[in-house]
């Protein structure tokens, strides 16, 4: 069966989600097989790959490949979707490097494992046995991330040539995970910094390599162009997630108000504040931020200063100057043109999510 770009993004999400549902089942028969003790590894692996997620990269991915020639099939959706458990595995992590109690408004992997600890009544630390839980069930999802894309079905040509810059995306996903660690340790207050850590963390391989990869996948062309639509419109969303980490509805982001904020996250948006911020409110930011018990009217607080700064007004033109940048590249390259009209769909979608 083939799959177009021109049926729009859910069923193209639906094909994804069947491949990802038929992977993780076929896996977790293995998990079981080892013993009982693995049955809460495998049903929370599945819960968290299959019962949310906007499989943007995925998508990004198939895109990347139709625009550079690609038909896809079964064996093209099941290697675009492999990409979706390098974010799983990304995620969990991050949840542990946060200290994040929820995801998607449910708890995170490590608290999840904490309470089994303890509805289990396990000896030793409940906390740390479930950081060492998350950290081997993000593991694992980055070692499923290779097996799904080596079990795709693609051709062994595509797979070669596609390799790679899936292994690039991955360096890049930890070099920018640990500048993200950095920056919080540094109390970073340069925008250059904070936009670096948001291209490498989210932006290049949220978007940029997904399309890279798929292209490798197809022709390997248009590499360029992917680059001059993928790297502005990366940074774009993670503008604009940091936007939703500090303004975010709760209901829509599933994490807690200002959830950045007690987090203490050194995103573009906190350092256009504390640029535009006298000395004395500057260090009532720094004395709040990253403060883990943080109340939601110290995060009020927070939220009038950086509007009243006027940074969140200053990151909401960065998102708009850059969105641009990145629709005009798709006028480069040998782009087809379902692969143009959904990549300027996803552009919108990247980058217009709500409060």
């Amino acid at each position: 069966m083939d799959y177009t770009l021109e049926s729009g993004v859910d069923p193209l999400r639906e094909a994804i989600n069947d491949s990802l549902t038929a992977f993780v089942e076929r896996e977790n028969k293995y998990l079981r097989s080892i013993g009982s003790e693995l049955f809460p590894v495998a049903d929370a692996l599945k819960s968290f790959l299959i019962d949310s997620g906007k499989r943007f990269r995925p998508l990004f991915a198939a895109a990347g490949f139709v625009g550079s020639g690609g038909v896809l099939d079964q064996a093209s959706i099941n290697a675009v979707a492999s990409i979706e458990l390098v974010h799983v595995c990304a995620l969990i992590h991050d949840d542990v490097m946060d200290g994040s109690d929820t995801r998607r408004g449910a708890p995170s992997i490590h608290k999840l494992f904490e309470k089994l600890h303890g509805d289990s009544s396990l000896k030793g630390s409940a906390q740390q046995f479930g950081v060492a839980s998350a950290i081997l069930l993000g593991d694992l999802a980055l070692v499923w991330a290779s097996k799904a894309l080596h079990e795709s079905g693609v051709a062994a040509q595509s797979l070669l040539r596609a390799l790679p810059l899936y292994d690039e995306m991955r360096v890049e996903l930890m070099a920018g995970q640990y500048l993200d660690v950095y920056e919080q340790a540094l109390a970073s207050e340069s925008i250059e910094r904070s936009l670096k850590v948001a291209r490498f963390k989210s932006g290049k391989y949220s978007i940029e390599r997904p399309l890279h990869f798929g292209a490798s996948l197809s022709s390997g062309s248009n590499l360029e162009a992917y680059s001059g639509y993928g790297i502005p419109l990366g940074e774009a969303f993670q503008l604009r997630d940091d936007l939703l980490g500090v303004f975010g509805n709760p209901e829509q982001t599933g994490k807690p108000a200002g959830d950045d904020l007690r987090e203490g996250k050194r995103t573009v948006l906190i350092a256009a504040t504390l640029e535009r911020s006298t000395p004395d409110v500057k260090a009532r930011i720094n004395s709040l931020l990253g403060k883990p018990d943080l109340s939601l009217d110290e995060v009020e607080e927070l939220r009038s200063t950086i509007t009243s700064s006027g940074a969140a007004d200053f990151v909401e033109s960065m998102i708009t100057d850059l969105t641009n940048k990145s629709l005009h590249a798709l006028e480069t390259g040998t782009i087809t043109s379902d692969a143009k009209s959904f990549l300027i769909h996803m552009a919108d979608v990247a980058t217009k999510r709500k409060y």
